[in-house]
Parts: C-alpha cells; sequence; structure tokens
C-alpha cells in the first residue's frame, strides 16, 4: 500500500473505451490502481473488460479495494441494479481517457451543480481528458488547456487537455511511488527459475510486438549470431508473428541455418506486475503501444519501441521526436526505423558490444531525467485540486 495522498478523497469516474490490443484499458487500470493506492476511489468505466482477468485478477470480482469496474454500454446504464443514473453517487472527477466521450445521458445527470432543499450542493466534477502520450512539442503547448463546452447537455462545462509528456512542462508518467524500491529488491534468478526459464542462460530478450516488418530478418539474424539468444515472446500477436516464421515442433525453422543459437519461450498472458518483472529481468526489451514503452523506461535496460502505426504516417514523426527527446544514439535510431517499416528491415541487429552499452546508458540517463520530475497521478491530482 502506498501512502496516503495529501489531497482529500475524491471518487473519480473513468471512461475507457478498448480499441486496439487491451492498451489503453492497461493505461487507464494502472491510473485506477494507482488512484486507489493513495486513498481515491474510482470507477472505472470500460465498454470490454475482459484483460483485466489475466491484467490485473480479482479486478472483475470486486477485489481491488477503492476500484469498481462497471460496464460503459450503449445506452448508458449503471450496471448496478436497482441503482439508476439518477442515484449513482457524484463523482468529483471525470477522466475521459485518449479521446472516448462520456456519454450525453450520464453528463446530463451528472455534470452541473445541484443544490437541492436542506443539500450541500453538489459541484460539477473537474472534467479532464487525457490524451496519448507523446514529446511532440504541441504537447507542452497544449497540456492543462481548458475546452469550453458550447452545446448539447455539457453546454457550460470545461474539459482540460492533460498531456502524459516526458519533460517537466508536460503531465509526466504513471510511476508508483515504491518502483525504485520494488526494483532494488527484485530477484530476477528466483522469478525466471519461477516461470521456467533458466536464470544463467544466454543472454535474453522479451519480445511484445505487433507484427514488425523487421522480424523475419531480425530473427535470421539471431539464428545465425556468434552468440545464443534466449528470447521469451509475450502472449498474442507476438507469439502468433513468430510462430508463423519459426514453427516446427520446436518453434524453430528447419530453414535457419545455426538456428541452435536462438531459443524461445512463449509466455502465458501476464499480470502487469509480472510485466515489469519480465523487463527487468531481461538483458534488452522490444515494446509496443504507450503502457509497454513506459515500463521499459523505468526498467531501465535497452529496449525497442515499436509505436502504433497511423495510416496517414503520423507516427513517424511522432517516433523521430521520441528519439530526439531519448537522445538515441546513431544506432539505436537506425534500429527503431528499421523494426518501424522506415528503414532497410536488415539494420535490425544485436548491437555490438559498444553500441549495446551505449544503448544501457541512454536508457539509464531517460530514466534518471524522468525519475527527477513528478509523475502523472501526482500532477494530476495537484491540477483537479486547483480546479476544484
Amino acid at each position: 500500500m502506498f501512502a496516503a495522498s495529501p489531497h482529500p478523497a475524491l471518487l473519480c469516474d473513468i471512461f475507457c473505451q478498448v480499441i486496439d490490443n487491451h492498451g489503453d484499458l492497461g493505461v487507464c487500470w494502472r491510473l485506477s490502481a494507482q488512484l486507489a493506492a493513495r486513498g481515491h476511489r474510482v470507477r472505472l468505466w470500460v465498454d470490454d473488460a475482459r484483460a483485466l482477468a489475466w491484467m490485473a485478477p480479482g479486478a472483475l470480482e470486486g477485489r481491488w479495494p477503492g476500484i469498481q469496474v462497471l460496464p460503459w454500454t450503449t445506452p448508458f446504464h449503471t450496471g448496478m441494479a436497482p441503482q439508476t443514473l439518477a442515484h449513482l453517487p457524484r463523482a468529483d472527477v471525470w477522466i475521459e481517457a485518449f479521446g472516448c466521450e462520456i456519454d450525453p445521458e450520464f453528463i446530463a445527470s451528472h455534470g452541473h451543480s445541484t443544490k437541492g432543499s436542506g443539500q450541500k450542493e453538489a459541484r460539477t466534477p473537474v472534467w479532464i481528458n487525457l490524451e496519448y502520450l507523446s514529446a511532440e512539442s504541441y504537447v507542452e503547448r497544449c497540456h492543462g488547456l481548458p475546452s469550453p463546452v458550447l452545446h448539447g447537455p455539457a453546454l457550460g462545462l470545461t474539459r482540460h487537455f492533460f498531456y502524459p509528456g516526458f519533460t517537466p512542462r508536460t503531465g509526466g508518467l504513471l510511476r508508483e511511488p515504491d518502483l525504485a524500491t520494488r526494483q532494488a529488491a527484485f530477484d530476477r534468478s528466483a522469478w525466471l527459475t519461477g516461470l521456467g526459464v533458466e536464470p544463467h542462460g544466454p543472454r535474453r530478450a522479451s519480445l511484445f510486438c505487433y507484427e514488425p516488418p523487421a522480424l523475419g530478418p531480425w530473427l535470421a539474424n539471431l539464428a545465425a549470431d556468434a552468440s545464443p539468444t534466449r528470447l521469451l515472446v509475450t502472449h498474442g500477436r507476438a507469439t502468433e508473428a513468430v510462430k508463423a516464421l519459426f514453427h516446427d515442433e520446436n518453434g524453430l525453422s528447419p530453414a535457419s541455418d545455426g538456428h541452435k543459437q536462438l531459443s524461445f519461450f512463449y509466455l502465458p498472458a501476464l499480470t502487469q506486475t509480472d510485466y515489469d518483472h519480465l523487463l527487468w529481468a531481461c538483458d534488452f526489451n522490444f515494446v509496443r503501444g504507450e503502457d509497454s514503452l513506459v515500463r521499459a523506461l523505468w526498467a531501465g535496460r535497452p529496449f525497442v519501441w515499436q509505436i502504433y502505426p497511423q495510416d496517414d504516417g503520423a507516427h513517424h514523426a511522432k517516433l523521430d521526436a521520441f528519439l530526439d527527446w531519448l537522445d538515441a544514439p546513431a544506432s539505436l535510431r537506425r534500429f527503431h526505423h528499421a523494426w518501424n517499416g522506415l528503414a532497410n528491415p536488415d539494420h535490425a541487429r544485436w548491437p555490438t558490444p559498444d553500441e549495446f552499452d551505449a544503448w544501457g546508458a541512454c536508457a539509464q540517463a531517460a530514466r534518471e531525467r524522468l525519475l527527477a520530475q513528478d509523475d502523472l497521478v501526482s500532477q494530476l491530482l495537484g491540477f483537479v485540486a486547483k480546479k476544484r
């Protein structure tokens, strides 16, 4: 349990729509858990909560103190029979995650200040639009800006944009107060042994990805490399992508020369806590999307990020902005470009010893810069306190 928040206890409504591969839900759950751990209450409204069964066991059954997971349905209802929307306790804070929009009937019922006869006034909730993570320059300009609502049941209310980010002029990153303590106490060998992985074997890399264009060439390079590699492959699309390329009974392609240098361990679905442990236990991490990028930064080990691809190519600039902030060495930048389909896939090779050391130093320096900044939940609570 974390230390209590210095701010008065709040009731927070967090709204989440699962768009792709549970990343949005992963961020919203971490936010919910960190708020609850500081003494606040959270109602997490989500349209597809199934992933919480493995991401946060017990969440769906109500076994996480301070958090209710509730169905976000169309038309909207509370999911708490016989309680109606009108009788649902009003929240102090609304958080729309990643551009989802709160239902009009919820706003009409809970959005405006009310005061009945002899009753204390129910204040308007502080309404926050939690945006996607980016290192682009607009984030600092837009963080905290108000957006007055000019029509509909929310007329007269104001949203505020809250941007996660990597610099002091942004909303920061999700980070548990006890993260550094837990990392220092982590027993890498014991955790790997419990998973069924030999803790003193060859170099280890975790693989969490979509289907990167460079995956095939990279695996072939590893299979032919002079040094053996153990690849810990996450459940779902990463496992499917690897097995489509290396598909005999041992997970190895008969067509790969020297394939004994490369071995695989296919992971079960991991809780968020154990995913953190995976990143801490590996020498090199491949991550995708937003939540796992942040966790790789806290792990402080060399990593490569597969950014979520956008049809208009906007992710190219977003990736380069992040690499600029990271102060990525040229070799790490080339690998990122290859991994994300922006350069020759053959550039995705295991780094030389000097490159590997440089990548590790880069990751550690980034972690230290971020640890010197306030975390996202602390900043969000401070922002809410000012608006209330």
